[in-house]
């Protein structure tokens, strides 16, 4: 008898008794030129995949399982993914059917749990000529080669899709507050003249580390800025942290610690970049880069200088480590942890419009400061370096109608492009000047 109650044991936790793996929920996330499907699983679960044409359609069959929740469908603008519908294929086995708009190409993994998520089935569907990759569409300015050009400047959005990066105390996801900030940073820095910007990640979808850097070479970007929300086991800690790529390994612990963690997003693809592209880790050790690691450590302390005119900054100094996001050889790169969403304060602050616009004119101050010093030869900026930012430090007496008039701006400009909400001053305060447009 005790033979038997043993064996009992032993099946139950071998899982021979085991019920069948719950699909628990269905999740969509469409790229620009590409789907994923991703199936939240109780427990490793096995399946085939395969294409069935007249209509186009992925089939997946899953071995001893069954759907739990509902079955969620695509937005319209998805462009692989019409229809999402399931049937038990037999009792045991369960039948999920992507109804497709066209022919695909497409590849399914399983991943293990990590701190967001449980055990997954990962369906991408792509066309079939990108080998998994999202496409890059390019909106090159149309510049004769005779004229100078605006600098292009790519802005990054941290994670995305089910990749949604650090969470707050009160549910605030990295991805979202990253994202609003990069599009408010986007639109600030196309109202410069001779500065022209592009989002890499353009909605709630996940891109590789390296797919990111791929879309800003396509769009010949002068500069990568790469945006995160930090997180840390101490709620209490807080502050922005600005990072350049270390050839040599992280500057400290906590940057060592932080950038593995980063980099660990790049698992979720399905591929590690530990032991791929030798070629680039290889270019990287190379004399060829250090004129690229210059810049984004010029560019970096005059960011790192504008956000410590927002409030408390992490550390007073740029920091490196070995992001992989950061790994260009050609593109000088930074990366910015705008505050700890770790922290309750930072998260509220984080999820606020107000204060997400605030922290994109920081940045913003930071980039005036270095193109004005630093534009790339063959730039309008270059050419005319007159339009890059002045800055005025005020003086006592001095009022925000007498400065527009030393520098012939309209007190209204004046007021904008600083974000004022009055003509109200202090001594001190350093206000950046707009060109004289009328000259």
């Amino acid at each position: 008898m005790r033979l038997i109650s043993l064996l009992s044991l032993v099946w139950v936790s071998l899982g021979v008794w085991a019920g069948p793996v719950q699909v628990e929920n269905i999740r969509i996330w469409a790229a620009p030129d590409s789907t994923r499907v991703v199936l939240d699983v109780s427990a490793p679960v096995t399946h085939r995949l395969s294409l069935l044409p007249d209509p186009y359609r992925a089939v997946i069959d899953l071995d001893n399982t069954e759907l739990k929740g509902e079955v969620v469908q695509p937005f319209g603008s998805d462009k692989f993914l019409q229809y999402v519908r399931s049937s038990k294929r037999t009792p045991q086995d369960l039948r999920i059917v992507l109804d497709l708009k066209k022919f695909v190409s497409y590849k399914s993994f399983l991943l293990q749990p990590n701190k967001q998520y449980g055990h997954r089935l990962v369906v991408d569907l792509f066309n079939p000529d990108m080998n998994g990759q999202t496409e890059v569409k390019l909106d090159e300015q149309e510049t004769p080669s005779n004229r100078p050009r605006d600098v292009v400047i790519a802005v990054d959005a941290g994670h995305g899709g089910d990749d949604p990066g650090a969470r707050g105390p009160s549910g605030v996801f990295e991805k979202d507050v990253v994202f609003s900030v990069a599009k408010k940073l986007v639109a600030k820095i196309n109202q410069e003249r001779g500065m022209h910007a592009i989002m890499v990640r353009e909605g709630d979808y996940f891109l590789r580390l390296r797919k990111r850097i791929s879309i800003a070479r396509e769009h010949k970007a002068d500069l990568f800025i790469s945006l995160h929300a930090d997180a840390f086991r101490n709620p209490d800690v807080r502050g922005s942290s600005v990072y350049i790529l270390s050839n040599k390994g992280a500057s400290s612990a906590a940057a060592r610690w932080l950038a593995e963690s980063e980099n660990a997003s790049d698992l979720i693809g399905g591929v590690s970049l530990d032991d791929k592209d030798d070629v680039l880790a290889s270019v990287l050790l190379d004399l060829s880069q250090t004129a690229s690691l210059e810049a984004s450590i010029d560019v970096a302390e005059r960011v790192l200088q504008g956000l410590k005119g927002l409030g408390k900054v992490h550390k007073q100094s740029v920091q490196s480590a070995g992001f992989a996001v950061l790994k260009s050889p050609d593109i000088p790169s930074i990366l910015i942890e705008t505050a700890y969403i770790s922290n309750p304060a930072e998260e509220k602050n984080l999820a606020n419009p107000a204060h997400q616009d605030k922290m994109a004119r920081s940045i913003l101050e930071g980039l005036r400061g270095y193109f004005g010093d630093f534009a790339p030869e063959g730039t309008l900026l270059a050419a005319n370096k007159h339009i890059i930012t002045r800055q005025h430090t005020i003086s006592r007496g001095e009022t925000l109608s007498t400065i527009a008039q030393q520098y012939r701006v309209s007190t209204e400009s004046l007021r904008e492009y600083n974000g004022l909400q009055g003509d109200l001053v202090r001594v001190g305060q350093v206000l950046s000047i707009p060109a004289d447009t009328g000259t």
